[in-house]
This record gives C-alpha cells, sequence and structure tokens, in this order.
C-alpha cells in the first residue's frame, strides 16, 4: 500500500510549494475575472460615452422646436443596439415602447456617471450626461444590457480557470521533480553514513548544496575527533603496558623471593611503585582532555573565580588575586569554546604550581579576546633560571626534588594546550618568580 510519510522533507516541501502555487493560481484567477470585467465596463462605457457625445451634438446642431428634437432623437435612437432617454425641462423621451418608471430616478444623480443598474433582473451598463439646450437642462441616459457581455466573461473566465488548473497540474509535477532532483544529495549522504557505519567508507565525500558544506565538515571532524581519541586510547594503553611491566615485573620478584626486604630494597621498590603511580595519573589525566572538538564550551572568568577561592582554601598563607583584563561588562559571563574541565585542569595546574612556589601572592589575569583566551599565573617565589626556561613542560622534568609531586603537571598543561592549537610561555616575573602565559585560540 502507497505510504505517506509526514515527517518526511520531501512531503512537506510538496505540500507548501504546491499549497502555495495553488493559492497563488487561485488568487490570479480571481484577480483576473475582476480584471476582465472592468476592462469589459471601461471598454463598453466608451462607446456609450461616444454615442452620448453624437447625439448631444445632433440636438445642439438642430434648429427645430425641442418637442420635434425629441421625435427627432428617438428616430435617431434606432440606429443604435442601445436605449436612452432624454428628458428636457418635465418632457421625457425614450426608445422604450414602455420605459420602466425606475429609470426615471438614474436621471436626478449629480454630475456624469457611469455604472451598473440591475434592470428586470438583467444587469445593464449606463451613462448618465447632463448639458444645457436652449436654456434648458438637460439629462441624457444611454444604457446597454450587459447580460451578454457577463456570460461571454462568465464562459472565458471559466476556461482561463482550466488552463490555470491545468497549469497548477503542471507545475506540482515540476516541484517534485525538482524537490527529488534537490533532495539526491540527501540521499547520497544516507547512504555514505549507512557505509560508515558498516566500515565501508572512512569518510563522508559528496559534493553537496553550500547548506549542507557545514554538516558534512563537522561529521568529517568528528570522525576524526573519534579517530585521535581510539588513537589516543591505544597510545595510553601502550604506553602504560610497556611502563608498568618492568617495574611490576621487578615487585613480583621481590615479594616472591624468600630474600629479607632490607631499607635499600624498600627504597627501590617504593621508587618503583611513585613510577608506576606517576604513570597512571599521567595517562588518566590525558585521557579526560576532551579537546576543542568537543562541542562544549566555559564561562572562564566563573570558572577562574571559583578555583581562586578553592585554592584561597588550599594554600591559606598565601594570597591569591584574580585580575579580569579585556572583559567588559557584557563579556564577564560570556561563553567561550574551551571545554570546562580542559580549562579548570589548566588553570588549576598554573594556580596549583605558583600556590607551591610561592612565598606570599599568586596573581591571576584572564584575558578574553575575539578569538583567544589568555591566562596569565604569576607568583613571587625563587623563580626560575633563565637557562631552565626550556626544560619547563618536559615530562618528569622538575626543578627542585625536595618539593613532592612527579613534574607532571607542566607536562600535561603541555599536552592540553597543544590539543587546542594553542602555546605555553615561561618567563620571570615582575616579582621575580616564573610568570606563565597560556594563549587558546577560541574561534570555532
Amino acid at each position: 500500500m502507497f505510504h505517506i510519510d509526514r515527517r518526511s522533507l520531501r512531503f512537506r516541501l510538496l505540500t507548501r510549494l504546491g499549497g502555495a502555487s495553488l493559492a497563488v493560481v487561485l488568487i490570479a484567477w480571481y484577480l483576473h475575472g475582476v480584471f476582465l470585467h472592468e476592462l469589459a465596463k471601461d471598454f463598453l462605457g466608451e462607446r456609450l460615452k461616444d454615442e452620448a457625445s453624437h447625439i448631444v451634438t445632433l440636438l445642439k446642431k438642430d434648429e427645430r422646436p425641442v418637442a420635434q428634437l425629441m421625435v427627432a432623437a428617438r428616430e435617431e435612437s434606432l440606429s443604435f443596439h442601445h436605449f436612452y432617454v432624454l428628458r428636457v425641462g418635465n418632457e421625457v423621451s425614450t426608445s422604450l415602447p414602455a420605459m420602466p418608471t425606475e429609470m426615471l430616478p438614474l436621471l436626478e444623480g449629480k454630475g456624469d456617471a457611469l455604472f451598473m443598474h440591475q434592470l428586470q433582473q438583467q444587469p445593464m451598463l449606463a451613462y448618465r450626461y447632463g448639458f444645457d439646450l436652449r436654456g434648458q437642462r438637460v439629462q441624457l441616459l444611454i444604457a446597454e444590457n450587459f447580460s451578454p457581455v457577463e456570460k461571454g466573461l462568465t464562459r472565458v473566465h471559466w476556461w482561463i480557470g482550466a488552463s490555470a488548473l491545468l497549469l497548477w497540474g503542471i507545475l506540482v509535477s515540476l516541484n517534485l521533480l525538482a524537490v527529488r532532483r534537490g533532495l539526491k544529495p540527501l540521499s547520497g549522504l544516507r547512504h555514505q553514513l549507512s557505509e560508515l557505519q558498516t566500515g565501508h567508507r572512512k569518510r563522508i565525500a559528496l559534493t553537496v548544496p553550500s547548506e549542507l558544506d557545514t554538516l558534512v565538515s563537522q561529521l568529517n571532524k568528528l570522525l576524526d575527533e573519534f579517530d585521535r581519541r581510539l588513537t589516543r586510547s591505544r597510545e595510553s594503553v601502550a604506553n602504560l603496558s610497556h611502563a608498568l611491566k618492568t617495574p611490576l615485573a621487578a615487585l613480583t620478584q621481590v615479594l616472591r623471593g624468600t630474600r629479607p626486604i632490607n631499607e635499600v630494597r624498600r627504597g627501590k621498590m617504593l621508587q618503583r611503585v611513585e613510577t608506576i603511580h606517576s604513570q597512571l595519573e599521567t595517562e588518566l589525566r590525558r585521557a579526560r582532555i576532551a579537546g576543542p572538538r568537543a562541542g562544549q564550551t566555559t564561562r572562564p572568568v566563573e570558572e577562574a573565580q571559583r578555583l581562586i577561592e578553592m585554592f584561597q582554601g588550599l594554600y591559606p598563607q598565601r594570597t591569591f588575586l584574580l585580575e579580569c583584563l579585556g572583559v567588559s561588562n557584557e563579556h564577564a559571563d560570556s561563553w567561550v569554546n574551551v571545554e570546562t574541565q580542559d580549562f579548570t585542569e589548566m588553570l588549576g595546574i598554573l594556580l596549583d604550581n605558583a600556590g607551591k612556589w610561592s612565598v606570599n601572592q599568586v596573581q591571576c589575569r584572564v584575558t578574553i579576546e575575539r578569538d583567544q583566551i589568555v591566562l596569565c599565573v604569576e607568583d613571587d617565589g625563587p623563580g626560575v633560571p633563565q637557562a631552565q626556561l626550556a626544560h619547563l613542560g618536559e615530562r618528569g622534568w622538575r626543578q627542585d626534588e625536595t618539593y613532592p609531586g612527579y613534574g607532571l603537571g607542566l607536562s600535561i598543561l603541555s599536552h592540553l594546550v597543544k590539543q587546542y592549537a594553542g602555546y605555553v610561555s615561561y618567563s620571570s616575573g615582575a616579582a621575580g618568580g616564573l610568570r606563565v602565559n597560556v594563549h587558546l585560540p577560541t574561534r570555532k
């Protein structure tokens, strides 16, 4: 059985285009009838005016008495297919043997006029003309039966309606072809999506209308992101397998052995456990990275304020200051194209590192620009020598081994910033401590 899918785009386009075209055809057909009627009325009205002018000219040229003129006018009117009513003073002359009395009031109007009048259920087109003749006021009324004209107009109008209906059917057929051809790229897209699902295709390669360019581009970007995450997941598993295999084997050998565990061996075992912990923390934190293609946004000012309050509690002996540069009131609560957890991870690493090394104060500046966000965290600690600034961000590198940690924070930061196509710069701050600037492009 033929099934109509009312939710389909094709059905919606056809019904709307068909309805709109039908409305246009009906309106055009109605206006055609109105204009055709008015055109016929104007054409016949001009003929009535010409006949009225001819009769008036004859009456003014004739020198006979008015009574004889009225008889002559009656005889003159026999050569026309119209009928007339002529009134001079109280005398009335007409071409009708028995003029209906309802015609007399039509002579009483002021000024010349062309109008329709219903006479004995027949439409009449009449023209009234007033003029002076030998000092007397004369009213002339010439009329024509409009019924034959209306019948002809009605017949033409319905023929036009039938032709318009036929044209509407042709238009609907053309709309069907146009919609089917216009939606053909969607069928191709659906086919390629099916191939993607079955694994026969890796990317969408299809020439589509410009309205679908963004959709195809976003789908391919999403597929790229899935591949990147799969690659990252496999690399993380491989890294964990490679990094944990040796220390776990060594720990297993020591625990299964019969030799006593002295302080030296205990220290080596603790070092291996810390290495395992470090590797696990690194890979788990990297696994949480969403990246700019995750389609998530954050409010940087709001998140920065929350982190400042949290680290103020963690380091009560330090003062954490937040400054928002280049952020107007209307942008103070704006969203940027950075995933919230990624943003808090990056800024949290900076604030935690600054809190560990600062003496009294940590300054945090957030700058939101049109196409990027800049994070600047500066402490008043001992700082980092110029020669060692280049090593910051290297995995496992630590400036001072006396401080707790594994040297992973700035390495994770570098990896996060790289995911957003940004960069990190290290320099000496005004108070002598370390200044870290993070630039994150936010243009979608």
